[in-house]
């Protein structure tokens, strides 16, 4: 019996085959009866006039091949950036292109509290409350913050459900405006904005780390550059040794910190527990004695109170490892900025509770200057 050739319209002509023989993991076979639809190729027996069909069946390997270029079809079909372009396979394949998902809900939670509470809460809060004038302002201001914090992470993890891409800024503006103002957002970041928040970030912990040796004297400028250009290479090279090694480090960081509010906090709570309550009379009092909200100024506080707030969206950059970022990401964010928007309140009551507005005012650094827990134990952060 004469085969004709088989013709596959997607890809072109084919060699031509027997029945039962096998072309490029595919094979084919041939049916007396029936003329088959469009997806399917007629071919004629020469020999009777009958028609007949030849019937398709792929095997697995070649179905994973083609699966394969499509999804690389997929990836590269927008090559200017858009939604193509960040859509690939799930990072749970062992695809090596893409991270493993290491990271879960506690060490989601973690990420978000430890990036977020940093220096920020000992040293803003006597700028937040030169700018609004009072103490119950104050309080407004920080809780205020926190809010839109909360407001601006739902809104990326909205972002972050829908892109799984990591890069969070980077990513979403590739998917809306291709590469052009990703990329330049991009080397922006690099250059600018996330050195310039590392320095300060650094510094401020080498000039703590440095005084809690040097308590006596001020600390030599050098050496306090040093510690910090020290902290922010042992940073570096723990992230990239390992994720899990990373993770670990985050975890035990965000606990020592969170021991050391829970610390200041209780010691605060103990103070007014014991009557001292003097400094939160008359809370929405001017201190200059004038009834006049300054506007300007009030602007600038709530910029002074969002810089402890920096580090809302720090778990989009990680989206590609969170496990079911669908569920854990938004999980994260619900738990953690609530989290640290009570946290920052209960601080700064303990810090009245122990010291007066212009005492917190007149100090650098709050927690290093007084005394938390009591007079006769001192407590330095």
């Amino acid at each position: 019996m004469h085969v004709a050739p088989f013709k596959r319209a997607s890809v072109g002509y084919e060699p031509e085959a027997r029945n039962g023989e096998v072309y490029d993991g595919e094979s084919l076979s041939y049916s007396e009866s029936g003329v088959g639809d469009a997806a399917e190729t007629n071919a004629r027996d020469t020999g009777t006039g009958k028609r007949g069909k030849w019937k398709f069946r792929r095997n697995s390997a070649s179905q994973n091949k083609d699966n394969g270029l499509a999804t690389r079809l997929g990836n590269n079909e927008d090559s200017n950036g858009g939604c193509g372009g960040l859509e690939g396979k799930d990072p749970e394949t062992n695809d090596p292109v893409h991270l493993k998902r290491r990271v879960g809900l506690v060490s989601g939670v973690a990420l978000i509290v430890g990036t977020m509470i940093g220096s920020g809460i000992f040293v803003s809060p006597s700028g937040l409350l030169i700018r609004t004038g009072s103490i119950g302002m104050s309080f407004l201001v920080w809780t205020a913050c926190g809010v839109l914090s909360l407001c601006g992470a739902l809104a990326y993890a909205e972002l972050g459900t829908m892109n799984t891409s990591s890069g969070a800024e980077y990513a979403y503006f590739m998917d809306a405006f291709g590469a052009p103002p990703a990329f330049l957002f991009s080397w922006t970041s690099t250059l600018v904005l996330k050195p310039s928040q590392m320095a300060i970030i650094c510094l401020s912990f080498a000039q703590y780390a440095v005084e809690a040796f040097a308590a006596e004297c001020e600390p030599p400028e050098h050496l306090v550059k040093l510690v910090g250009l020290l902290a922010i290479t042992v940073i570096l090279l723990i992230n990239c040794y390992s994720v899990n090694l990373a993770t670990g480090v985050q975890n035990a960081f965000t606990a020592a910190k969170l021991i050391a509010i829970l610390v200041i906090i209780a010691g605060g709570i103990w103070s007014l527990s014991k009557g001292n309550t003097q400094h939160l009379h008359g809370a929405f009092d001017t201190m200059d004695g004038s009834n006049v909200v300054n506007i300007g100024r009030l602007a600038t506080a709530f910029y002074t109170g969002l810089w402890a707030y920096d580090g809302w969206n720090n778990l989009n950059y990680v989206t590609e490892e969170i496990k079911d970022p669908s569920k854990n990401l938004p999980r994260s964010i619900m738990i953690g900025i609530p989290l640290v928007t009570v946290c920052y309140a209960l601080i700064n009551l303990s810090y009245l509770a122990v010291m007066s507005p212009t005492e917190m005012i007149e100090s650098e650094a709050v927690a290093v200057v007084r005394m938390i827990i009591d007079s006769n134990v001192p407590l330095k952060i």
